[in-house]
C-alpha cells in the first residue's frame, strides 16, 4: 500500500510539473511556431493606458489527471474493507478538482493591458504578459498576425 502512495505522488509530481510545458506564452517578446516566418501587419502608435491585468491560468487535464492520481491513492489508504472502493473514488474526484483548480492558479501569470492610439487614429487594446514594461506617451509598434492576435513592441 506504501508503495502505490509513493508511485501515485511521483507521477502526480511529475505531471504537475510538466504541466507548464504545454502553457502557450502570451508574452510580447515569444513568438509560437506557427508565428515565426509569417508576414505581421505593423501600426505604429502611442500608448495611451496601461493597466495590469491577470491572465488566467492553463486548464488542460494534466492537473486534474495528477490530482486524481493522488487523490485516488490516498483515498484507496485511508478506506478499509467495502468503504476502501467509495473513498477511492471520492478520493479521486476530490484530488481531481482540487488538480485542476492547482494547475490554473500555478500558471497564471500578471499581465497587462495596453491601450494604443495608432496614427491612424484608431485605438486599439492588447492584453499581453507584463514581461516589459510600457508608460502612457510611450511611442510603440502593433503588430497583428494574419490569426488577428497581436502584440505591442517598442
Amino acid at each position: 500500500m506504501k508503495k502505490s502512495v509513493i508511485v501515485s505522488a511521483g507521477l502526480a509530481a511529475v505531471l504537475a510539473f510538466t504541466s507548464g510545458c504545454f502553457v502557450s506564452s502570451r508574452s510580447g517578446q515569444v513568438y509560437s511556431r506557427d508565428q515565426a516566418r509569417q508576414i505581421h501587419q505593423v501600426e505604429e502608435g502611442t500608448v495611451k493606458a496601461v493597466r495590469p491585468v491577470t491572465i488566467e491560468g492553463s486548464r488542460t487535464p494534466v492537473g486534474a489527471i495528477a490530482g486524481g492520481v493522488l487523490g485516488g491513492a490516498l483515498g484507496r489508504n485511508i478506506g478499509s474493507g467495502g468503504g476502501r472502493d467509495l473513498a477511492t473514488a471520492a478520493g479521486a474526484v476530490g484530488g481531481a478538482a482540487a488538480g485542476a483548480a492547482a494547475e490554473q492558479q500555478l500558471t497564471k501569470k500578471k499581465g497587462l493591458e495596453i491601450t494604443v492610439e495608432l496614427d491612424s487614429g484608431r485605438n486599439v487594446t492588447v492584453v499581453q504578459e507584463a514581461d516589459v514594461q510600457f508608460s502612457p506617451g510611450e511611442r510603440v509598434r502593433v503588430l497583428t498576425a494574419g490569426d488577428g492576435s497581436a502584440r505591442v513592441t517598442k
